[in-house]
């Protein structure tokens, strides 16, 4: 998630407020506050964003523990110089990944005194890691305490109301696959493992069991909901004022539409009416809340992968073509963007990063079926473009230059691009790395490997949802242990992004959605079937930056038949535009 890096806020008053509540409304020493929200979202509300709130700090990642004296915040390194800039001196940079820093947990188990009682939200962490904190605490004798009222909530006085948007109905014509399809798929799985419920806490699997869309979180089209599916009924916890009438009569009398804020009583009552025993319990996701297993009591529930999220993962013909026709009309608007963007910093015209973003965004949202964005645009020039999740501020940002590396979703689909370019004369260092990012982008994209092939080390990749969220679960590229559980398979979606960033000079990222497919071998080893990837991302890459001596001749012949197929593609859609075309035909041509 991209971030403007904003001035250095004063928390001292914040932390003094909830420093008071904490010992003396709750007796707790430590308080925690995470960044997810309560359905364990990347991205927030704004409403749910209170660790920046009452930390200052704004990136997208971290994790914030106030003691009676303390204040520490936990991030990595893709923000630590941010967090360095927003945070006031009454903050303890904890530099996770480095030797010797702990992290969180570790923090609450090892550092903190012995008998400190630890406060925290339940709705806010997962209930795997809140049994796995409490256990770690036992030696010490501390405690893990749940407070029901967020006491971030109660210091902040002009604290945003949760949205309550629209609800729309997303036509199977681009879903593929009807709600009732869907609702069978998955009682068939719960069946086949005894489960009595499945209680989806996810947004994006309640967007994507559904087929509705919403715009509570800016970027993602979820909304906020809980849904439980038992044998014989399903119901869905959210605000029927949000349902447009399309979308309730799309729910039809089947689903049982229930207030948002009726869940958690819902949940209470639940073991009363199923029949419950040690080999038949109630099924909650990975990241379903503390709050949830509280709510259904202990020895009723069993913690195990949503079958939502694969049944999602894997697109179906609808979906996967909508990937592609996505990314054609999306390749259309970059070749706009970028013929434009050549055109003004030849005149000598000044444009900075934001004004770039914006004028990125106007020609995305000429193009049919557009419905927002996916993410804050990343447009970054020279030093910047060494930040990987930078988002230029209007109001303080850099100047796009000639002589910079400059590195820079539809109703059908969701496109997830970055390219790299360099409008003046690139210096060898740059064209070095450029290349080698290159041959790391073609390697995997050229990549043939055995089905169920789960090791891949290098983490150069996440799944993509189908008009859902940019970052999707539970596949990837990369060494996180949910990637390395999670074998790809034909139908799923996937970002190929290697980078290289040079802190404080240039960065590089080369970024393409690909689609994992069945592959032809000459023999089947293993009789295990292999797959491969299809690309759908339609943007050229910069041929300036290639040193083309380091290609091989393979990867020469990748370059070529890449940009033709670019051009085959997007160049229909550029009639109307001789400027673009004029770019898109220089930039596709033959190395």
């Amino acid at each position: 998630m991209a971030a403007v890096t904003n001035g250095t806020v004063d928390t001292t008053k914040r932390l003094a407020a909830l420093r008071q509540l904490m010992a003396q409304e709750h007796d707790i020493q430590a308080y925690v506050v995470p960044s997810e929200d309560q359905h364990s979202s990347e991205y927030l509300a704004d409403c749910d964003k209170r660790r920046a709130f009452i930390s200052g700090f704004s990136g997208s990642a971290g994790c914030a523990v106030i003691t009676s004296k303390e204040a520490f915040m936990f991030t990595d390194g893709r923000y630590f110089l941010q967090a360095v800039k927003e945070m006031d001196q009454n903050w303890t940079l904890m530099k996770q990944g480095l030797p010797d820093v702990p992290t969180w947990p570790e923090f609450l188990s090892k550092n903190l005194e012995s008998s400190t009682r630890i406060g925290i939200d339940p709705t806010l962490i997962s209930a795997s890691n809140a049994d796995t904190i409490s256990k770690a605490l036992g030696p010490k004798k501390s405690t893990l305490v749940s407070i029901d009222q967020n006491l971030v909530d109660l210091v902040w006085s002009d604290r945003p109301a949760r949205p309550h948007n629209s609800i729309i109905h997303l036509d199977e014509k681009y879903a593929g696959r009807s709600l009732g399809h869907k609702i069978r798929a998955l009682r068939e799985e719960l069946a086949k493992k005894k489960y009595q419920a499945f209680i989806v806490n996810m947004l994006d699997e309640i967007a994507w069991l559904f087929n509705l869309r919403g715009s509570d979180i800016e970027y993602n089209p979820v909304f906020f909901a809980y849904a439980v599916i038992t044998a014989d009924s399903v119901n869905l916890f959210v605000e029927r004022t949000q349902l447009s009438d399309d979308a309730l009569k799309h729910l039809g009398d089947d689903i049982k539409v229930q207030p948002y804020d009726a869940f958690f009583g819902y949940l209470q009552e639940l073991p009363t009416v199923l029949t419950l025993d040690e080999e038949a319990k109630v099924l909650i996701g990975e990241n379903a809340s503390h709050a949830i297993a509280q709510a259904l009591g202990k020895d009723k529930y069993v913690i195990a992968p949503s079958p939502i999220a694969e049944m999602k993962a894997i697109k179906n013909a609808t979906e996967l073509e909508g990937f592609r026709q996505s990314h054609i009309r999306d390749g259309a608007a970059l070749a706009r963007y970028f013929a434009w963007l050549e055109e003004q910093l030849n005149n000598g015209v000044e444009i900075n990063e934001s004004q770039g973003a914006d004028k990125l965004e106007a020609l995305r949202s000429e193009l049919s079926l557009f419905r927002g964005l996916s993410f804050d645009t990343i447009s970054s020039t020279g030093p910047n473009a060494a930040i990987i999740h930078y988002k230029p501020d209007p109001l303080d940002c850099a100047v796009i230059k000639k002589d910079q590396i400059y590195l820079s979703q539809f109703f059908d689909g969701t496109t997830d691009v970055t390219r790299t370019w360099h409008f003046g004369t690139p210096t060898d260092e740059e064209k070095r790395a450029f290349t080698r990012v290159l041959q790391g982008h073609i390697a995997i994209d050229t990549a043939i490997f055995p089905s169920g092939t789960t090791d891949y080390r290098h983490g150069t990749g996440h799944g993509v949802g189908h008009y859902l969220n940019v970052h999707e679960g539970p596949h990837g590229l990369g060494v996180r242990i949910a990637y390395n559980n999670t074998p790809l398979k034909a139908g799923m979606t996937v970002s190929n992004e290697p980078g290289y960033y040079a802190d404080g000079r240039f960065g590089i990222r080369i970024e393409s959605i690909v689609l994992v497919r069945d592959a032809k071998t000459p023999n089947n080893f293993g009789d295990k079937g292999y797959l491969g990837f299809e690309v759908v991302t339609m943007c050229p890459i910069s041929k300036k930056l290639i040193d083309t001596s380091l290609l091989t001749v393979d990867e020469q012949k990748w370059l070529d038949a890449y940009h033709a197929q670019t051009w085959e593609k997007v160049a229909p859609l550029l009639e109307n535009d001789e400027r673009a075309l004029k770019w898109l035909e220089k930039e596709t041509s033959p190395l």
